[in-house]
């Protein structure tokens, strides 16, 4: 049986896995052409939206059953709000306090990050610093308009978590 991505009840997470997969994808495309460095923040954003991606993909998946649509989209707007949170403590460092660094001493996410970055370098090396904005489109920094799109696909998952369809 083929399943259509685009029904009502897959729709929220064809939408998610897409806008996930081209943020990364622009993400990494964007840092490649104007040179610009990701710091440990950005470089867990990305994880987590390749997370997002892995949920919503999950959710396509395994359509079928409602409860597993329902895990999905649950684990898809746990993801997005810790997005959030992230995309948010940079957007605080990079208006409210430039002179800090991602966090005082290397905790176990930036150590888990520097590991990650020598997998992958191209996704993952954070060679850049939290406070930098370093780019800017319409005003707002990257870290903006991830904690935009973090919002947004946190609406989103719970717009898919709260509806009633069989």
């Amino acid at each position: 049986m083929t399943r259509n991505p685009l029904k009502p009840k897959l729709l929220p997470f064809t939408v998610a896995l897409c806008v996930s997969l081209s943020l990364v994808g622009g993400g990494v495309l964007l840092a490649q052409l104007l040179h610009l460095a990701a710091c440990p923040l950005c470089v867990i954003q990305r994880m987590l939206y390749l997370l997002l991606a892995l949920a919503a993909g999950s959710g396509l998946v395994l359509a079928a059953s409602p409860l597993a649509r329902m895990i999905a989209a649950l684990a898809m707007t746990a993801i997005a709000a810790a997005g959030s949170g992230v995309a948010a403590y940079q957007v605080w460092i990079q208006r409210f306090a430039p002179n800090t660094t991602c966090a005082a001493e290397m905790p176990w996410w930036e150590a888990f990050v520097e590991w990650a970055g020598r997998l992958v370098p191209m996704l993952f090396q954070p060679n850049g610093l939290c406070s930098d904005p370093a780019w800017k489109l319409l005003g707002l920094s990257i870290a903006e308009w991830s904690l935009l799109c973090f919002f947004a696909l946190f609406l989103l998952g719970l717009f898919s978590l709260l509806r009633k369809i069989p």
